[in-house]
């Protein structure tokens, strides 16, 4: 994940998103802090070069010279999405504080505040959690990271919503016990976050169909029979997850009790996400770091006491983590550098042993080797000694890509220069512009796309070529291109539902169709493969239809018993869509079949 630091008032980054806090190092300094703790300083730039990258015409009119720093931050640390807790984790990592505890604690008058959720959110999000920030301190900073470490989740671990959605209120602006429930879109009507007036849900989804922001969410609850919503005792709706809050309880500076709560399809998500927002924000509150917990009460009438905020501990031999990372430490040594990591550790029992209390800001730690992990980041991996194996290992190359670096050099001897495209391309280069249609390409898409060129893994090598060649039209004729990589297919008899297939494919381009080279192309490569011509145990081609091939100028090969491949003239309608002028020949042949 991008993260960009200010080198006054430092930005993080992350989703183009940017927060702020003090650097009081110097550049190089800096970044041998971000190595040293796992991170990677990426660029040093400026807002206004980012600007002029991103409209692309060289202008940033109003942008500042503030120094950016960009560096990359794991996708799994939550706890580093926001200043608070990047702040946290470097001062704890050079020793200057020590990591907090996190306490959860009972309202001091009253009782807890209560979250129903009723039996119809099954059809839609059936899971809540919640939690209450008592006597909070705002700042503009500091709302401004709380909003945007929420937006940072929602495109994170949320899923862009459609496993967890976050919901914030000011408490003292509504009245619990609060009812979360489903109804039909025309029965939910209320004023959403920055409008002026009331509307309904459907109204609501229509209204935001245009919003650069929220229509990205509309479809994870469009199409079902009921919305979700969130009720107070008064009847005021407190949000319609996933897509907005009301405006009613909408949060300000001046606002210090934070009622959060946490729709989603997900619990398990849903409780990480809600211990990362208040872990790092409870430091504001008048007791630091503290959070009052709320209770949840399900259909069943299952009642769960939320945020979790557990710590757990888990026992490791100094023994082992010496022998992973390559390092010969104390247990007192090994011990130390877990706790710089936010792991709070010390030496056990006969001394050999290391008792590791993990927070709930470290959801991360799932298995012995995340521990591991940390411990050979705060040792330093330019500090670890390099040894020799002390077995002798031998590599050798799978089959498949010691027959396609073979072929590759046979193939240029054979006159044809290489190519090397993009193994994702547009819905249009592998259907339309192939004069197919894209539900029987067995293609797989790309669920979130960031541009029209990049929409589905490739389901043939022969886009791409007729792409390269489009692009090199100007150069001298004949073109012959080839291309040996894979495609990649769906297929059910798979665990991931999806397969890669080696291909060979091969183009010629000159004013004729030039199929007397494709086919001799073909005899070639099976002569290198040791194929002989005939239908038992050899190959053959044999007549055949494809709609991206000239009618009657279509070839279907067979080679051991089974068909690997076409060849033939191209069509005229498959030319011209890849903004081509003459005629062009091409062969396609999976190579599997021949290990």
């Amino acid at each position: 994940m991008k993260i960009a630091l200010r080198r006054d008032i430092v930005s993080i980054r992350a989703s183009q998103q940017l927060m702020c806090f003090v650097i009081p190092t110097a550049d190089e300094e800096f970044d041998e802090l971000c190595f040293e703790f796992g991170l990677e300083l990426d660029e040093v730039t400026t807002e206004k070069d980012i600007i002029s990258r991103e409209q692309g015409d060289g202008k940033a009119d109003g942008a500042s010279d503030i120094v950016l720093y960009k560096i990359d931050v794991p996708a799994n640390r939550y706890d580093l999405l926001c200043l608070e807790g990047l702040v946290r984790g470097l001062q704890v990592f050079k020793e200057r504080i020590e990591a907090p505890k996190y306490t959860r604690v009972g309202p001091l008058n009253g009782e807890m505040q209560k979250l129903i959720i009723t039996e119809e959110t099954a059809q839609v999000r059936p899971h809540a959690v919640a939690a209450v920030l008592r006597n909070i301190k705002f700042t503009k900073d500091r709302y401004d990271s709380f909003i945007e470490l929420q937006e940072k989740l929602h495109q994170n671990i949320c899923r862009k919503r459609t496993l967890v959605a976050i919901g914030t209120h000011d408490l003292d602006t509504i009245s619990g016990p609060f009812t979360y429930t489903a109804k039909p879109p025309s029965e939910i009507k209320f004023k959403p976050l920055n409008q002026s007036k009331e509307y309904t849900a459907l109204e609501l989804m229509d209204l935001y169909k245009t919003d650069s922001q929220l229509r990205h969410y509309l479809h994870i609850i469009e199409d079902k029979p009921v919305y979700p919503v969130i009720y107070d005792s008064n009847g005021v709706v407190l949000s319609m997850p996933p897509i907005i809050n009301g405006d009613h309880s909408k949060i300000t500076l001046n606002t210090q009790n934070v009622f959060i709560e946490c729709t989603a399809t997900d619990r398990t998500k849903a409780k990480v996400v809600l211990d990362t927002i208040v872990t790092m924000f409870s430091e504001y509150c008048e007791k630091p770091f503290t959070v009052e917990a709320a209770q949840i009460i399900y259909p069943n009438e299952e009642t769960i006491i939320y945020p979790e905020m557990a710590y757990r501990k888990e026992i490791m031999n100094t023994d082992l983590i010496n022998k992973q990372v390559g390092i010969n430490e104390t247990p007192e040594s090994v011990a130390k550098l877990l706790t710089r990591m936010y792991l709070k550790s010390k030496v056990i029992g006969n001394g050999t042993q290391i008792e590791i209390e993990i927070p709930p800001t470290r959801a991360d730690v799932i298995h012995a080797c995340d521990i591991v992990e940390d411990a050979a980041i705060a040792y330093g991996y330019n500090n670890i000694q390099m040894t020799i194996p002390k077995t002798y290992t031998i590599a050798d190359q799978l089959p498949i890509n010691k027959l396609s670096e073979l072929l590759r050099q046979d193939m240029a001897a054979g006159g044809f220069t290489e190519a090397l495209t993009f193994a994702l391309c547009s819905r249009e280069d592998i259907a339309d512009r192939l004069c197919k249609d894209i539900a029987v390409t067995r293609a797989v898409h790309i669920a979130n796309p960031k541009t029209a060129e990049f929409q589905v893994a490739r389901t043939t090598l022969l886009s791409g070529l007729l792409k390269t060649i489009a692009a090199n039209r100007k150069m001298p004729l004949p073109l012959k291109l080839f291309e040996i990589s894979d495609v990649v297919l769906k297929d059910s008899s798979k665990d991931v539902g999806v397969r890669n297939s080696r291909r060979l494919c091969a183009v010629y381009y000159n004013k004729n169709p030039g199929f007397e080279v494709i086919h001799g192309l073909l005899d070639r490569i099976m002569q290198l493969l040791e194929v002989k011509p005939g239908k038992k145990n050899g190959y053959y081609i044999q007549a055949a239809e494809d709609s991206t091939f000239f009618p009657g100028r279509c070839a279907e090969i067979f080679a051991k018993g089974q068909s690997v491949g076409k060849l033939g003239v191209l069509h005229p309608d498959v030319i011209t869509r890849f903004e081509l002028t003459m005629p062009c020949s091409a062969l396609e042949i999976d190579m599997e079949p021949f290990l």
